[in-house]
């Protein structure tokens, strides 16, 4: 039995608020949740169509709340160009709840992936020839005024109402091409955002905030440098070579010659290494520009509503590849282990925070595409292959608890060699320290950890070949070849779960493959292929077990956040084990695109995000 969609079964309402903003009050300094909460949010007007009617827009506060209390939400699918804004409008503003969700603007990230979103693009580039078809630019007639005037606000009118009719005609162009589970994943997505039921612990975040500032006034005193010099590449290089010292620098992408003063930047720690005795100005110079604990708990706590529940804002198909994406300035796929940011994600009173992980799934997906036995095995039979290469590199046996640096070493390996990262590309991310230890191994060491890797799975090297040969043959317009899940066909994979991989403009430039990104021309080869096509098939086992959790009914709390391959859900405390054992399953669940591939989940709970 096929299930029906939401969208045949409720009425379709298209909003768009027009509402005061000012020099001082707007989205540049804020997040839409900042935005909405301030006591200075005010409502102008809202363009209202439902389904195929007639576009309505109401002026004033008084009109508006009656023409939303007259529309049964529960029976209703919201749709706006913005919905994160729109619908968290509606939620925590006006208290109306709609049954799904709809975003034009997350519909055209997908759709046009490494293209612009706006409605005003959009337009264009679905109506190029049609200057009926066009968003107007009238809004600025409302800057900085909280009382319009009658014309101003027929002006304004006139830009909503246009808005309401170039949102619906987007909707309906875009919607046939979009498969039912990516619609509820986009409603699911701003569920998360406009209807919060995290809840922050303000404590926590105010004394993170207040620490990290008492900190770093402790240690620019001191130092004896002024805030202002530490905060400032040029006067801080200009201040080193004026105490006697001869800082680093480099190169840039233009070919002038920098200050090399990054926290991550080789020369800069090798030479805070070699003068000991500033260690209170490399201290303070590090605290000023890692201001981002106090920044973002500020940021948290300016996120928190009136009833102290904090959104989970993701941006829905924010890659190419369609993984999600931090947005609204807290970027909550960005949180460390064990950070107070964190911690400070509870759940509602009762329950828990649940945390389930899917274990090392590019890697695994890499594996089972490229037909890897060796790694397949070890997956299946539960082995720690992130030890196990370790142990081959350094001819020792290795374990977590008692060779963390070599284990770790093992585990860079396996996550980003199999995508092509060559000797220079290794040894940096390992002396980066931004995936775990800081690591410096001689050049003849990290060349004999490459090669070896590339010698002991042959067949993913192998596999970069052929997936090259396979996306340039798209070139053709003729051409179409079904490989596995995959179907390559018009510059574009196309995934099991009939989203693509669309590369834009795709062609070949002095030999090597090429297409327009995100501002921006990519080069392409077999690794960065395959890490693409990982990364998208990982995203569908993701999303898979997002949607099946959000509809089990035994399984009655909410998904409130993903991060990166984990998922988060509220839940009651009775029987947490088996919420547990019931969440991991579902992220396990076999698939039928991929007979053979070995899935692993782990997770936890506690009453904060703690994993």
């Amino acid at each position: 039995m096929t299930n029906v969609s939401p969208l045949e079964t409720l009425d379709i309402v298209t909003i768009d608020y027009e509402s005061y903003y000012a020099s001082d009050f707007g989205f540049k300094k804020l997040n839409t949740i900042e935005y909405v909460q301030d006591e200075r949010f005010l409502c102008h007007q809202v363009g209202i169509q439902i389904n195929d009617e007639s576009r309505e827009v109401y002026w004033g506060e008084d009109a508006i709340t009656v023409a939303l209390e007259e529309i049964d939400w529960s029976n209703s699918a919201v749709l706006a160009q913005n919905t994160m804004f729109d619908g968290f409008v509606l939620t925590q503003r006006y208290g109306h709840v709609p049954a799904y969700y709809c975003d034009t603007m997350a519909m055209a990230t997908a759709h046009w992936p490494g293209q612009s979103a706006s409605l005003k693009d959009v337009a264009l580039r679905i109506w190029p020839d049609d200057e009926t078809m066009r968003k107007g630019d009238e809004l600025a007639i409302s800057k900085g005024k909280r009382e319009l005037t009658y014309d101003e606000n027929k002006i304004l009118s006139d830009y909503c109402d246009n808005d309401v009719f170039l949102c619906r005609a987007i909707f309906d162009y875009l919607l046939p091409f979009f498969p039912q589970k990516e619609l509820d994943l986009i409603d699911l997505t701003t569920r998360m955002m406009c209807e919060p039921t995290m809840v922050a612990d303000t404590q926590l975040l105010t004394e993170m905030r207040d620490k990290e500032q008492l900190q770093i006034k402790q240690d620019i005193e001191a130092c004896g440098a002024e805030r202002a010099v530490l905060s400032s590449n040029p006067k801080f290089f200009a201040y080193m070579q004026d105490i006697g010292l001869s800082p680093p620098t480099k190169i840039n992408a233009k070919g002038k010659v920098t200050p090399c003063l990054g926290q991550s930047d080789i020369p800069y720690i090798n030479f805070q290494a070699k003068h000991p005795e500033y260690a209170t100005l490399w201290r303070a110079r590090k605290s000023v520009k890692s201001t981002l604990k106090s920044t973002r708990s500020q940021r948290f706590l300016n996120s928190v509503g009136p009833n102290g529940t904090i959104p989970g804002p993701l941006r829905y198909y924010a890659a190419h590849t369609g993984r999600f994406g931090g947005t609204e300035k807290l970027n909550m796929q960005n949180l460390p282990r064990q950070s107070d940011l964190r911690l400070s994600l509870c759940a509602p009173k009762d329950e828990f925070i649940y945390v389930t992980d899917l274990s090392a799934i590019e890697a695994r997906i890499t594996a089972w595409l490229a037909d890897e036995t060796t790694l397949l095995m070890q997956f299946k039979n539960g082995i720690c292959v992130y030890s196990d290469f370790a142990g081959r590199l350094y001819s020792k046996k290795i374990t977590k608890k008692d060779n963390p640096v070599e284990r770790h070493v093992g585990k860079t390996a396996q996550l980003g060699l199999g995508f092509g990262m060559g000797p220079d590309k290794f040894s940096a991310t390992l002396e980066s320290g931004s995936t775990g230890p800081v690591v410096i191994m001689p050049m003849h060491e990290v060349k004999q950890a490459v090669y070896l890797w590339r010698n002991t799975y042959p067949n993913i090297p192998t596999l970069w070949k052929r997936l090259e040969v396979k996306l340039a043959n798209t070139l053709n317009p003729a051409f179409e070849e079904t490989w596995r899940c995959l179907t390559f066909k018009n510059s574009s994979i196309i995934l099991p779960n009939g989203m693509a991989l669309k590369y834009n403009n795709l062609r070949f430039e002095e030999g090597q493959l090429v297409y327009d990104g995100k501002n921006k021309k990519v080069r392409l080869w077999g690794g960065p292929i395959l890490e693409n096509i990982a990364q998208a098939l990982a995203r569908i086992v993701l999303t898979d077990a997002m949607l099946a959790i959000d509809k089990d009914k035994d399984l009655p709390g909410k998904l409130v956040l993903q991060v990166h391959d984990e998922l988060l859900y509220t839940g009651s405390r009775a029987n947490s084990d088996n919420t547990l054992n019931l969440l991991n399953n579902h992220l396990c669940a076999p698939k039928a695109w991929a007979k053979g591939l070995p899935l692993a989940a782990e997770g936890g709970y506690d009453f904060r995000y703690s994993k």
